[in-house]
C-alpha cells in the first residue's frame, strides 16, 4: 500500500484520545497537516492578508485574516468583545467538534505570533482542539504540498462560546501580581523594549513590569526560520526562567502578539500549568496602569527622544 495511507492512519490515530476525542497536537510539520486535511473534522485556518490567500492556498484552507481577531487601533491587543468573536467563529464554522490548524505565512519568528495569537483566542472562547502548521504557508510551499486560488465553502456553526478566564489575565490580576511578587512575568520583546530604550507607538511610555524577566520571543524558534524548535529544546529553554513556586505565569509584551509566542511555547508545548497571557500588555497597561508599578523607564530627556523618534517614524513611514 501507499506509504501515505500508513504515516494518516498513524497520524489519525494520534489525534484521537481513548475517549474518542480529538487530541490535537500544539504543532504540526506540513507532511502532517497534508496527511489530515482531507478529514471532515480539520477546518484550516489561513490568517494571513486576504490578498496572499486570494494568490494561493492550502487547499481547503479557510480565510480569517488575523486583523479580525484583533482589538482596535489604540489598544490593538485587547481582546474583541464576546458577540463579535461568536460571529466570527460562528461563519468560520467552528465548533467543539473541528480540529482547527492555524496557518500564518511563516516569514519570520514574529509573524508567528499572528498563529500564537488566534490560537489562544480559540482556547480562551473554549475550542480546545487546535494545532498551528510549524513555519506556516512558507513551509507548506517549500515542502511542495498542493494548493489552489479557490475560495472555501463554508458552512457557518451555531457554537456559542463563553471566555475562558483561565488562560486570561486582566490589567487588575496583573498589578496585583506585582504588588504582591505572586506571579512570574515574562516579558516576551526585544530587549530595546524591556530596557526602556523604546515603546511602541500606542503605549504611554517605555518600559517594564517590575519584576518581570525577559524572555524575547525569537528564541524559540529554530535559527535563521520561522519553525518552533523541538519539545525538547523548549522545555530545557522553559527551564532557564527563575522558578516561582505555584503562581501563575503571565506572559505579556506590547499589544499580545509576541506574549503569544511566548504562551504557546509554555503551555502549550513545554506543558506548564497556569500560563496566561496578558492580552493587552504594556499598551493597556501604560494607558490604564500606576507608573510605579512600571521598571526601566527612562527619564525625561530619553523619553522626548523616544517619542520624537517614533513621530518621524509615524509621519514618514
Amino acid at each position: 500500500m501507499n506509504p501515505k495511507f500508513f504515516s494518516t492512519i498513524a497520524l489519525l490515530s494520534g489525534l484521537f484520545a481513548a475517549s474518542g476525542a480529538w487530541a490535537a497536537q500544539p504543532l504540526l510539520s506540513p507532511a502532517e497537516l497534508d496527511a489530515v486535511r482531507a478529514n471532515p473534522a480539520v477546518r484550516i485556518l489561513d490568517v494571513r492578508d486576504p490578498k496572499s490567500y486570494a494568490a494561493n492556498h492550502i487547499p481547503g484552507a479557510i480565510s480569517a485574516p488575523y486583523g479580525s481577531f484583533r482589538g482596535p487601533a489604540d489598544n490593538p491587543g485587547e481582546l474583541p468583545e464576546l458577540g463579535k468573536l461568536t460571529t466570527l467563529v460562528q461563519s468560520l464554522g467552528l465548533s467543539k467538534t473541528t480540529h482547527a490548524v492555524i496557518v500564518s505565512s511563516g516569514s519570520d519568528q514574529t509573524d508567528f505570533g499572528s498563529a500564537a495569537r488566534v490560537y489562544w483566542t480559540l482556547k480562551v472562547l473554549g475550542l480546545m482542539e487546535l494545532s498551528i502548521l510549524n513555519g506556516g504557508a512558507k513551509a507548506w510551499d517549500a515542502a511542495k504540498l498542493p494548493q489552489n486560488s479557490l475560495p472555501a465553502r463554508i458552512v457557518a456553526s451555531d457554537y456559542k462560546p463563553n471566555i475562558d478566564k483561565s488562560w486570561v489575565a486582566t490589567r487588575d490580576e496583573v498589578k496585583q501580581a506585582v504588588l504582591l511578587n505572586s506571579a512570574q512575568l515574562v516579558d516576551a520583546r526585544p530587549t530595546a523594549f524591556f530596557e526602556g530604550e523604546t515603546r511602541h507607538q500606542a503605549a504611554k511610555y517605555p518600559g517594564t513590569l517590575k519584576g518581570a524577566v525577559n524572555l524575547e520571543h525569537s528564541r524559540w524558534f529554530e535559527p535563521g526560520s520561522a519553525r518552533m524548535v523541538s519539545g525538547d529544546a523548549a522545555r530545557s529553554l522553559a527551564a532557564s526562567l527563575p522558578n516561582r513556586g505555584q503562581g501563575d505565569t503571565v506572559s505579556f509584551c506590547n499589544t499580545g502578539h509576541w506574549a503569544a509566542t511566548n504562551w504557546f511555547a509554555l503551555s502549550e508545548v513545554v506543558g506548564q500549568k497556569n500560563v496566561r497571557l496578558y492580552a493587552g500588555s504594556m499598551v493597556d497597561f501604560t494607558q490604564n496602569g500606576d507608573g510605579e508599578l512600571v521598571a526601566n523607564v527612562p527619564g525625561r530627556a530619553q523619553r522626548l527622544l523616544i517619542d520624537a523618534k517614533l513621530w518621524v517614524e509615524r509621519t514618514f513611514n
